[in-house]
């Protein structure tokens, strides 16, 4: 039977009001030198100060290291430190939320109150459910959930909990479900294997139209546990923590004076997988780089020219109408269309506000645009987007609202061979990574507009095809490849 054992800042202390328990004190689980050499130990760590660095937290490190189980885990831990790496867990818990707090809340009239769980357990009958799923998330012995309502009742923060933080009343609950706990099996889930690597997930939170949602990036962390690895979000302000990782995956909108170049920059430097490389970046980004080289090498592309503040007559001879694009715009901002000199001087001389050079390309028509998502030279999906209602692009920036036209998924089978084929002739220009070839099919051929390195995969649009086979695709690329690293 493995050996169970609480870790706590003080073990006299302990003894004395728990003497049941197995107790040890932190510092001496730290540095007594027999418990590097046992394996079989079930840890509860109760230590008050679980921040990056404290004693509790180097408890659960070492813990993992000697090969003991422990709970709460690093993992854990690192997921709690910030709201921006637990907020896309806790968004799909909304409905969970507001059918058990409906009623109760309601009728105490309050606005915002905190409830402490105790290895998921809750004393409160309507929070159980939502208590379980918390602690399916999050596997610490005591988690403090603050709820807060503003319309709608969402988890305002989570925070680890200690025993010093427990009433008299709490005490007594919290006893009942450590003893519970420690009578468990501790078995891992059924579906859980050993993480071979750990991968980051880099996003950004608050992007307004983010390359995938926080559904579609729970379903990236959970393709990746299926494939041995061990897939964490992180922000930008966790420049700092990526070499604890094998590999990054780009999900925030990409530039080249910005930090996810940075971050690509880096990870490719020392050695990581990288998805977006910082060469796809750098070719996909600009649209003056990318429409010469597609021209350089045969792929069609709508008539274009590169013009300077004083060139816009050679627009012109595109005729009208005419669109104007500054080099890094995306999801189509930095765009206008001219029908009229008028419209082409004040279109261009707000775009050169910000840019000395303007891509000029002849406008064409098409109800959708094709978009063929590409990983490693194979095609994935074709989606159509179609144009917004009443406007000339997918996307409609006008008035601070932004409004998105229709959209159809198709197995790529059903994607018209020349469209599968020019996005795999442009794909291949740019490198071995994951792409998204804009293409506007016409009675003439196929014209590609764009390629993007970090192409939309949302839950329910990009993936209603293969479902949850695109996020295992795409993680079983980040294993193919990192296998093939580590094999030297």
């Amino acid at each position: 039977m493995p050996e169970n054992l609480l870790l706590v800042d003080d073990q006299k202390r302990w003894s004395k009001d728990y003497p049941d328990y197995p107790a040890l004190s932190v510092n001496d689980y730290l540095t007594g030198s027999e418990w590097t050499k046992k394996r079989r130990v079930n840890i509860i760590n109760l230590c008050r100060d679980l921040s990056y660095q404290s004693l509790g937290y180097y408890a659960s490190l070492l813990a993992e290291a000697r090969g003991h189980r422990i709970i709460p885990s690093v993992s854990t831990l690192h997921d709690l430190s910030r709201k921006t790496l637990y907020g896309p867990i806790l968004d799909d818990l909304d409905e969970v939320i507001n059918k058990a707090l409906h009623r109760q809340a309601q009728a105490l009239d309050i606005s915002r109150f905190e409830v402490m769980l105790h290895f998921g357990q809750c004393e409160s009958e309507a929070l159980r459910p939502l208590a379980r799923k918390l602690y399916e998330a999050f596997r610490i012995p005591l988690l403090r959930v603050e709820f807060a309502r503003n319309g709608r009742w969402r988890i305002r923060r989570l925070r680890p909990g200690g025993t010093g933080h427990l009433s008299t009343p709490q005490q007594a609950f919290f006893i009942q479900a450590l003893s519970e706990q420690l009578r468990q099996n501790w078995k891992k889930p059924a579906s859980a294997k050993a993480a071979r690597y750990d991968l980051a997930i880099l996003y950004n939170p608050e992007e307004v139209l983010p390359p995938s949602d926080s559904k579609a990036l729970q379903a990236f962390i959970k393709a990746g546990a299926e494939a041995g690895i061990n897939a964490e979000l992180i922000t930008a302000r966790d420049f700092g923590r990526l070499l604890e990782y094998d590999a990054l995956f780009i999900r925030e909108t990409t530039g080249l004076n910005h930090h996810t170049y940075r971050f690509a920059r880096k990870a490719a430097n020392e050695g990581l997988v990288v998805i977006d490389d910082p060469d796809s970046i750098r070719r996909c980004v600009n649209k003056i780089f990318l429409s010469e080289l597609l021209s350089a090498n045969q792929v069609p592309i709508p008539g274009s020219v590169i013009i300077g503040k004083h060139e816009l007559t050679r627009a012109e001879q595109l005729g009208y109408p005419v669109v104007l694009k500054i080099p890094d715009g995306s999801f189509s901002r930095g765009m206008v269309k001219a029908a009229s000199r008028d419209e082409l001087e004040k279109g261009a001389a707000e775009l050169f506000r910000h840019s000395g050079l303007i891509l000029a390309q002849a406008y064409t028509y098409t109800e959708f645009d094709w978009r063929v998502g590409i990983l490693n030279g194979e095609a994935l999906f074709g989606c159509r987007y179609y144009m917004s209602r009443g406007h000339w692009q997918i996307v409609n920036h006008a008035d601070g609202k932004i409004r998105q036209g229709k959209w159809d998924t198709l197995p790529i089978e059903a994607v018209p061979v020349q469209v599968v084929e020019t996005a795999l002739k442009a794909a291949r220009l740019i490198g071995d990574g994951l792409y998204g070839v804009d293409m506007k099919q016409t009675d003439k051929g196929v014209l590609v507009i764009e390629v993007n390195d970090n192409p939309n995969i949302d839950q329910g649009v990009e993936d209603q095809v293969l479902g949850k086979k695109l996020y295992q695709r795409v993680m079983g690329e980040f294993r193919r490849r990192l296998d093939k690293r580590f094999a030297g």
